[in-house]
């Protein structure tokens, strides 16, 4: 808090915005009427966090961010502490990967040799009805470039 107050603040926020509201002058000149009004309302900020008070709370949270940058990066107790969580976070990784696995391949189920489902009685029992085979015949895709190719060749015997 000290140091805040040493510090002139009025003068510094005034010429600040002074020198804002000059380069936002030069900007609707050059560059038209929207430039200029956006350059004047960031030129004016300075001042009005200086009248609000809003200043002093931007250089405590100002102040306590580098100080915490600082010590996190000189620090290193703080450095053995990121390494501590690094290494935690890998232990978490590969206990999920190992878990998978073991839940993955550890089920393996047996082969069922009875029928789990009985046939009622209103339905014929399942020998009695035609069995499919699993897997239809394959038929010749015909979206791809040599299947007339590869069909020609059949017809003439050469596989």
């Amino acid at each position: 808090m000290e140091t805040f107050n040493a510090i002139a603040w009025l003068p510094l926020c005034a010429g600040v915005t002074i020198a804002g509201l000059v380069f936002s002058f030069l900007a609707f000149r050059r560059r038209g009427a929207a430039s200029g009004m956006r350059v004047g309302a960031w030129a004016l900020l300075p001042l009005a966090a200086y009248l609000t008070g809003a200043l002093q709370s931007l250089w405590t949270i100002g102040t306590t961010i580098v100080g915490f940058v600082t010590g996190l990066v000189f620090n290193p107790a703080v450095w053995a502490g990121v390494a501590v969580a690094g290494l935690s976070v890998v232990l978490f990784v590969v206990s999920g990967v190992m878990r998978g696995r073991k839940l993955r391949f550890g089920r393996k189920s047996k082969p069922q040799t009875e029928d789990p489902v009985q046939p009622s009685a209103n339905k014929p029992a399942a020998a009695a009805t035609p069995q499919r085979p699993a897997v239809a015949p394959q038929q010749p895709r015909k979206d791809d470039d040599f299947s007339d190719i590869e069909d020609l060749l059949k017809r003439r015997g050469i596989s």
